[in-house]
């Protein structure tokens, strides 16, 4: 389980150094090879809650060899791909297979291990390994991309996922499922349709709508009409994807929103630290990879620090303090852009973005779980990761989408992405400001 959640975590970061040696290949500029980082989280996170519905309905272990084998091939094609479509095709279904795998996976480490210290113990392991997969992904790329090739940062999976799915029927015991009901399929296509078609909106816009006019404004109200079909499929349906009830208490709505804009502008910052160092001052992915070591170094250190800061200072705080160091890092960026300072120069601005997102997501992680029955803990948990997810990936994809739509190597572009960022960074923290807890306001 552990091997299977380290690769999925990789595929996160693990293309950000890459994208440089992609685009050349495929002669893609900035704006597009967003759909590279973007395709993966929005089928991802969008997905992931039926994915979740899936292995309670079929059973974890048949559901989770199905998402690993899917997320194997995925990753295959990926390494494999003959043109830029492809790619973003093999990443699309890598977003799938994480979003059936995933909840399989956790729901088979909790079945495993009784509760307990031995459970405690096993999920410490799943979530280091989690950051670990996290923070090492830029730097397995720049080694990889370097001394092999991009391709190898999807296909290095490969021999490990047949492993887990050689492992698994040995280890897991097969159970019957334990749920019944209908899937809502339409939801969860819609909760993608709308990502997906604002993605496509933007790199269109970017791009002039190429040959079809009006592409861009088309795709902009689809995106909108998936968004408000998505509400009254589930206010309808007798069993919803998102129950529409989690939304009826106020700090948990509030820390979904600010989880989508800080994520939009943590994974903004990835792309910029990596277009900086590549297109900027012309590092190869190796020394890219090594200079955004202190980013992973800083990120190990934060998870294990803000457990302790979050008990002593409290929620709000904490996410308060996390918005604040992400928007001094996206100031710090749109300076060393401005002047064209040296690569080391960035490490403070990757500092800042560790302890935002240490600080920010892990607080807000805090309060929408919090007050939760245990019917509703996971999908509360789901929905914040969706939030994050999909956050990230529509921050990507506006960020960047118009800020490297016109001049991608230019200082302007960092300068209005950075500026975009801070400015969703800004009313993240109105929002966060209102978050109370029923405990805090109560002390």
């Amino acid at each position: 389980m552990a091997m299977l959640q380290f690769f999925i975590a990789v595929d996160v970061t693990v293309v950000n150094v890459a994208l440089p040696s992609i685009g050349a290949e495929f002669g893609v500029d900035g704006h597009a090879l967003t759909w590279v980082v973007v395709g993966y989280t929005i089928t991802g996170g969008g997905l992931l809650m039926l994915g979740g519905r899936l292995g309670d309905v079929f059973g974890r272990r048949r559901v989770l060899l199905c998402g690993t084998a899917l997320f194997g091939a995925a990753s295959l094609l990926a390494g494999l791909a003959p043109s830029f479509g492809v790619l973003v095709l093999a990443r699309l279904l890598q977003g799938v297979g994480e979003a059936v795998a995933l909840p399989a996976a956790m729901a088979v480490i909790v079945l495993l291990f009784p509760e307990g210290p031995r459970r405690t113990r096993a999920l410490s392991v799943w979530a280091a390994i989690a950051s670990c997969g996290l923070v090492l992904g830029f730097v397995v790329s720049g080694f990889l991309t370097e001394l092999l090739g991009w391709r190898w940062i999807f296909l290095v999976a490969v021999p490990f996922l047949l492993v887990v799915l050689v492992a698994v029927p040995l280890l897991v015991p097969a159970e019957e499922p334990c749920a019944t009901g209908v899937l809502d399929l339409p939801g969860a296509l819609l909760l993608v349709a709308g990502p997906l078609l604002f993605t496509y909106g933007v790199v269109s816009a970017g791009e002039g709508d190429g040959p079809v006019p009006w592409l861009s404004p088309v795709t902009f109200a689809g995106a909108v009409a998936a968004g408000v079909l998505f509400v009254r499929v589930e206010r309808r349906s007798p069993d919803p994807l998102v129950p529409l009830r989690l939304f009826r208490n106020r700090p948990r709505v509030r820390a979904n929103a600010a989880t989508a804009l800080v994520s939009a502008a943590l994974s903004t910052s990835f792309l910029l630290f990596t277009y900086y160092l590549q297109n900027r001052l012309g590092a190869g992915p190796l020394r890219a990879g090594l200079t955004m070591l202190p980013l992973a170094v800083s990120l190990i250190a934060a998870s294990v620090l803000v457990p302790r800061l979050l008990g002593r200072w409290g929620a709000r705080v904490c996410v308060l303090g996390g918005i604040g160091f992400t928007a001094l890092a996206m100031i710090l960026v749109a300076l060393v852009s401005r002047y064209g300072a040296s690569g080391a120069a960035m490490i403070p601005a990757m500092v800042c973005v560790a302890a935002g997102m240490g600080l920010g997501i892990v607080g807000l992680q805090y309060v929408a779980v919090s007050g939760v029955t245990e019917a509703d803990a996971g999908i509360a948990s789901g929905v914040q990761r969706a939030a994050d997810q999909l956050g990230g990936a529509a921050g990507v994809t506006l960020y960047v989408g118009v800020g490297f739509a016109r001049a991608p190597e230019g200082p302007d572009a960092f300068l209005t992405t950075s500026g975009l960022a801070l400015a969703g960074l800004l009313a993240a923290a109105v929002v966060a400001w209102r978050i109370v807890l029923p405990e805090e306001a109560r002390g």
